[in-house]
């Protein structure tokens, strides 16, 4: 039996990923921080570089109690209402401990709808009360099939819940900018980021 071992502990002197390995990395393209903002919107970069494209949103906290959302571009942004179908699902637990749920919201889903998509139920504006999550984005650029999305959150509002997210825009032209609102109200704080995964 031979025994082979690595000697050469210099991986600093690598520069360039070998053709062979796979890729998988989250490379960011862009974050905008909320301050009083009306809407966030991403109308650059999202292209046919990735075909996975993936929005944290971290700490929103809103001006009012409301709503965070979202709906998508296929003209650079000159409108967002493209035609999606989702679902919506959660569980909460409140901060006495005792009432909890898992249920799916049938209130919360849209279909063949225009509209803007909840992602976040109504967070308080009490000072300490915020919500996080991330959305993936899948081939945004395919020009065959509709735009799959997927988000998943979690906020604080009497309580915790987490949140589920899934659906489809129902187009198969090119996706290239999205948009994050409150249902109304100003978007009081908060960072969204943007990032491409390399496959």
């Amino acid at each position: 039996m031979s025994v082979v071992s690595a000697n050469n502990n210099a991986l600093s002197a690598i520069t360039t990923k070998p053709s062979g390995l796979a890729g998988g990395g989250l490379n960011l393209i862009s974050t905008q921080t909320a301050s009083g903002s009306a809407t966030i919107s991403f109308t650059s970069g999202i292209d046919s570089t990735y075909k996975e494209y993936v929005f944290k949103f971290i700490n929103i906290h809103p001006a009012a109690a409301e709503h965070f959302q979202f709906q998508a571009s296929t003209d650079t942004g000159s409108n967002y209402g493209v035609t999606l179908t989702s679902t919506y699902f959660h569980a909460t637990q409140n901060e006495a401990g005792n009432s909890t749920s898992l249920s799916y919201v049938a209130g919360k889903d849209l279909a063949q709808s225009t509209s803007f998509l909840r992602l976040m139920d109504s967070t308080s504006t009490a000072n300490d009360e915020s919500g996080s999550g991330t959305l993936f984005l899948f081939s945004p650029s395919n020009t065959t099939f509709v735009k799959h999305f997927i988000s998943r959150t979690s906020q604080a509002a009497t309580g915790a819940k987490d949140g589920y997210v899934a659906g489809y825009f129902n187009t198969t032209s090119a996706i290239d900018a999205i948009q994050f609102k409150m249902s109304s109200g100003n978007i009081d704080s908060g960072v969204i980021k943007m990032y491409g995964i390399s496959k």
